[in-house]
């Protein structure tokens, strides 16, 4: 059983309570370190392109004739071996990067990543965090007592708009839904910062596992 720190918001006590979660006996680094090369492969948009001698602007002229001449033989400008040339094995922006882990094992990553973040003391529960309307002075003060060096990511128990509009614009911090977090996004943050009731949202995507 884990400890997690609690911060009120409205007087910036700050307590701690116990987790109840049941997130496994281990961390299983191997299973976070897929569903991570998988998440990096789906967000790589593979730019790089090369012109083969087809794309490549030019004639197809023959430079010189092909015999008498004590040249090599050349059929045109485009050729590869030539400067300006065509490319041959280069890379092309045709190729798709993206795969998809089962459900089941990505699920597995996002509970085993969680339970690191609470092993490593990083995770932090906010009590009282709603926002009549955004208020980036509200969520520097948050960010400051909590977090105040590394990045941080901020869950919310839904959809807020204006608690996304008050924390969208600090650098290496980022908000989002419990809902849509994954184990890629809790790994690459060092403080994990929860809206009260966002935790059991995301708890209650792990597959067979209940508070206990």
């Amino acid at each position: 059983m884990s400890t997690i720190t609690t911060y009120d918001v409205a007087s910036g006590a700050a307590g701690e309570k116990e987790c109840s979660l049941d997130l496994g006996d281990k961390v299983l680094y191997r299973t976070m370190k897929d569903a991570i090369v998988q998440y990096q492969a789906n967000r790589r948009q593979g730019d790089a392109h090369t012109k083969t001698r087809a794309e490549v602007a030019g004639n197809t002229k023959k430079p010189w004739k092909q015999k008498k001449t004590g040249r090599a033989r050349a059929g045109d400008r485009k050729s590869p071996l030539w400067r300006g040339g065509g490319n041959i094995f280069g890379p092309r922006n045709t190729r798709n990067w993206g795969y998809h882990l089962p459900r089941k094992q990505r699920q597995v990553a996002l509970r085993s990543a969680l339970l690191g973040k609470l092993l490593d003391a990083e995770v932090k529960e906010m009590t009282g965090l709603s926002f009549d309307a955004p208020s980036a002075k509200t969520a520097r003060r948050i960010l400051a007592d909590l977090a105040p060096k590394g990045s941080a990511l901020v869950l919310t128990k839904a959809l807020d708009p204006d608690a996304w509009k008050s924390f969208r614009n600090f650098p290496r911090v980022r908000i989002m839904p419990a809902s849509e977090a994954t184990a890629y996004d809790l790994l690459a943050h060092k403080w994990l910062l929860l809206q009260e009731g966002a935790l059991e949202a995301l708890a209650s995507r792990f597959p067979g596992r209940k508070e206990a």
